[in-house]
């Protein structure tokens, strides 16, 4: 289905930041120099395409489904958007404790090791849910017809609604963290 497939490619780029926070984070364990700065570009990534664009995109999934009958009381759907939620919560504790880090609070260093694992451990856990539980189901409920009008919802909401520039900006900063961060 051609609207899972944009949403598991916009996965990819997810997990690739994830790597990135991952290094950092073992750098800043090990006592070595991080930018804090790093943090707060993540912050904006996660902010700007995986909530703005990606969540919205696959909020508009989630309704497609219940639309051809899934309940929406299943937990994996009704889960979805509580844990959207709690991803922008962890984005914003990331940004206050980056802040009060760059403000002298050298405390604030371990509390960002804490905040990032908490929510990479969430992420992985989300996207695998969406790839190899909610996803499936689509594929099956959803008739050929609904899935090519997803599609184009999906296209329509990344044309009209979220800056062209988002998505090639993001791939860049990814790949600039990445080399940073000795990944690439």
């Amino acid at each position: 289905m051609k609207a899972t497939d944009m949403l598991m490619e916009e996965h990819q780029l997810i997990k690739r930041l994830l790597k990135v926070l991952d290094a950092t984070v073992q750098r800043l364990e090990q006592g070595q120099t991080v930018r804090p700065g790093l943090f707060l570009e993540v912050a904006d990534f996660n902010q700007n395409f995986t909530d703005r664009c990606h969540h919205r995109k696959e909020e508009a999934l989630f309704a497609s489904m219940v639309a051809h009958g899934l309940s929406e009381q299943t937990s994996a759907v009704a889960l979805m958007p509580q844990e959207h939620e709690q991803g922008l919560a962890h984005n914003e504790d990331l940004r206050a404790t980056v802040q009060r880090w760059q403000a002298g609070d050298d405390a604030a260093r371990a509390a960002i090791v804490a905040v990032v694992n908490e929510y990479a451990a969430m992420q992985h856990q989300h996207i695998h849910e969406e790839t190899h539980i909610l996803f499936p189901i689509a594929k099956q409920i959803l008739p050929p017809e609904a899935q090519d009008e997803l599609a184009a919802v999906l296209e329509r909401i990344e044309r009209e609604d979220i800056d062209p520039d988002l998505k090639p900006k993001c791939r860049a900063l990814v790949e600039t963290l990445e080399r940073e961060v000795g990944l690439r």
